[in-house]
């Protein structure tokens, strides 16, 4: 996966932030801050957002297989030394 791969995941999961409403009030959802978790030892990019008019927090989890792809390339390299 390169760069550009990995670049393309991430505006995915911040196209699909920008396109969901507050389930409160319906306003505009802003990304704080995000985290890279295993869940179910499974790698996820989890973006933690903020609705810009009412305060509302929720939280996206988004696989992110750019993980796997770097945890792979680390244990061939361990295997090729």
């Amino acid at each position: 996966m390169t760069i550009k791969d990995v670049m393309k995941f991430i505006e995915s999961e911040y196209n699909i932030i920008n396109n969901t409403p507050c389930e409160m009030c319906g306003g505009e959802l802003v990304a704080d801050y995000s985290n890279v978790d295993l869940i179910d030892d499974i790698p996820h990019d989890i973006c933690f957002c903020i609705c810009s008019h009412c305060g509302h927090e929720k939280i996206f989890e988004f696989y992110a297989p750019f993980i796997d792809e770097i945890q792979k390339r680390k244990k061939r390299k361990r295997t090729l030394n």
